[in-house]
Parts: C-alpha cells; structure tokens; sequence
C-alpha cells in the first residue's frame, strides 16, 4: 500500500521534562510505520531544523536503531566523537552499547533523516550520559530514581 507521507501522525517536539527538550521543541517526526499499521518496527521521517537536536544524548538496554540521512546534513554525536553524515550516509546504534548518540543540525537547511528501529519494549531502559535523566516504560526518573 502507498502511503501519502504528509498525512502520517506527527510527533512533535519531545516528551522530556522541563530543561532538557528546548534544543528538541522545533523537530518533528512523521510516523511512517503508524501510518501504514506496521506494529514489529518503528519507521519515522524526522525533519530537523537548523539548530535543532533529534533527541538528548542517549543509549537504550533493548531497542536497535538505524538512521540513513534522505536530505540535508546533520552531526552525529557520540562519545567524544562527531561525524557530519550528509544525504545517503547512515549509522546504527544497538543497544547494550553505552555510547550515547544524537543528531544535531549544525547547517542552515532543513535536514530530514529516516529512523528506522526495533519497537520500544516495557523492558527497554534509555540511559542519557549528559543529564540527569533516566528513562523507562514508567516515565522520566532521575538517576537516582526519583520521578520527574
């Protein structure tokens, strides 16, 4: 079935709690595998202003994750690494690897990049390197476990 991009839900911004998500608020994501019903791997087409972040720094127990740049460029952010990935270049994270990962959007063009990923399971936990901000099934947490 052909999917109308420009009709699939929007995410938009981020569900971070209050001081981590302004670099995070003018994103949004296209949910493509809502869209067509798929339910065993997330498929989402984030636009990413300049100047903006795809998401904290971070790391998941559980979920893969793949993302092949469609247009425009962005840095990808790793620990004590970056590497500009421009329209065909692509990068996977899996999971268990503590090297946290984000994308920013150093240029002065709208970059749009395919995310490919396993489903978010209630096992799966999302570490943040930078912040102070533990992620699980249950909601945002400190790292010292006290709730947001």
């Amino acid at each position: 079935m052909k999917l109308d991009i420009d009709t699939a839900p929007i995410l938009a911004g981020s569900r971070y709690p209050a001081g981590f998500n302004d670099r995070c608020q003018e994103m949004f994501r296209r949910r493509l595998a809502k869209a067509a019903g798929l339910t065993q791997v997330g498929i989402n087409l984030l636009e990413l202003p300049p100047g903006a972040w795809s998401s904290q720094r971070h790391w998941h127990t559980q979920a893969e994750e793949f993302v092949y740049v469609v247009d425009g460029e962005v840095v990808l952010v790793t620990e004590g690494r970056e590497d500009v990935l421009r329209r065909g270049d692509c990068a996977a994270f899996l999971p268990t690897d503590a090297n946290g990962h984000h994308l920013q959007n150093r240029s002065q063009t709208i970059a749009r990049v395919l995310e490919i990923g396993s489903p978010v399971t209630r096992d799966d936990e999302c570490h943040y390197p930078d912040i102070d901000l533990h992620a699980t099934a249950s909601g945002h947490f400190h790292k010292d476990g006290t709730p947001y």
